[in-house]
């Protein structure tokens, strides 16, 4: 199934067409994109977005301005309106990115943007005081008045007391700065804790962010899913494409980069890995489409899933991703698929 044009073929025959139209042409008309009424309610929070987020890692590190602005161009012009980035991206460069992207295409009011906060190196933590810098950095960076989704990052701080960032966080959504609540690397304990404090008052985890995809089943597919579906939380997981080796790019040990990519990338060419690519393979040619939208269709068809949060490299690989939302796995299919990630 082809629910949008197809990586560099696409973006070939778009920069021919360009270059043959002559410069009197009338300028086309242009329409909504083809995914703008593909959306999904983002558990309770009242918000609805296309359910593949649009992940900003890579902006400001390894993908410059001009390309992280033409990914972003990309992803809106298919429908897409969720942005995910964090204060501790690039020390804040990504924040930076977005926002003046932001300005420049008039989309602050039209996308829900998503900010994980906790392990920029001015404001780690989830204590009283960083938590309110932190948000005031990412508000300044986005240049926005309101963060969407605040993403809690607890890898960093697993000691603060829970109910006085609650508390924080509670001032911060009366003040208007922040709308619903999310978390990412909280135990599942931790989370029962926040419910439990939630029913007395306080703000309510309502999204969480887990890192989680074919071949990184563990830790989430545990008490964290069961939690999750327990309190029917969002779930919206990160290194949906596994740093890229789910799109089946990376599959020669020797002709992947160097540095701590590549070894996360060689980490899996292993015989579990090549298993799960085999996998992959054999359904997207079946389908049609390419191996990352298969992956991404596979996130979605797991029970909590919302909406997976997906980095891009370059504007053809948005191209490829976006088609995970249009992409229907039989059942057969999702037990290949799951059975090869065993």
């Amino acid at each position: 199934m082809r629910l949008f044009g197809v990586g560099a073929g696409a973006s070939a025959e778009r920069d021919h067409a360009a270059a043959a139209e002559h410069p009197s042409a009338p300028i086309p008309i242009v329409g909504p994109g083809i995914g703008e009424s593909i959306r999904v309610p983002l558990g309770e929070t009242g918000f609805e977005t296309f359910p593949l987020m649009l992940g900003a890692a890579e902006f400001g590190w390894n993908v410059d301005l001009e390309t992280s602005h033409g990914i972003l161009d990309r992803y809106v012009e298919f429908g897409g309106n969720a942005i995910h980035t964090a204060d501790g991206f690039s020390g804040g460069r990504s924040e930076h990115i977005i926002g003046q992207w932001l300005r420049s295409r008039g989309q602050s009011e039209r996308a829900v943007l998503s900010v994980r906060v906790g392990a920029h190196a001015d404001n780690p933590g989830l204590g009283s005081v960083n938590l309110v810098r932190a948000v005031e950095g990412s508000l300044t960076r986005l240049g926005v008045e309101r963060i969407d989704v605040l993403y809690l990052d607890a890898t960093l701080d697993a000691t603060t007391n829970l109910e006085d960032t609650l508390a924080t966080v509670e001032w911060l959504s009366d003040a208007g700065k922040v709308g619903a609540l999310g978390a990412y690397g909280l135990a599942p304990e931790r989370l029962v804790e926040a419910r439990i404090l939630a029913s007395a008052g306080y703000p309510r985890v309502q999204v969480i962010d887990a890192p989680y995809n074919l071949v990184r089943r563990l830790p989430f597919e545990g008490d964290l899913r069961l939690v999750a579906g327990a309190q029917n939380l969002a779930v919206t997981p990160s290194h949906a494409l596994e740093h890229g080796f789910l799109s089946g790019r990376h599959r020669n040990k020797a002709l992947t980069s160097r540095g701590v990519r590549g070894e996360q990338l060689r980490g899996h060419l292993n015989r579990r890995g090549i298993k799960v690519l085999r996998a992959l393979d054999q359904v997207a040619e079946e389908l049609g489409v390419p191996v990352a939208a298969v992956s991404i269709a596979w996130l979605l068809a797991q029970r909590t899933v919302a909406a997976p949060i997906v980095n891009a490299f370059a504007t053809d690989h948005v191209d490829e991703l976006m088609q995970g939302a249009g992409v229907s796995l039989s059942r057969s299919h999702l037990a290949e698929l799951t059975r090869a990630g065993n």
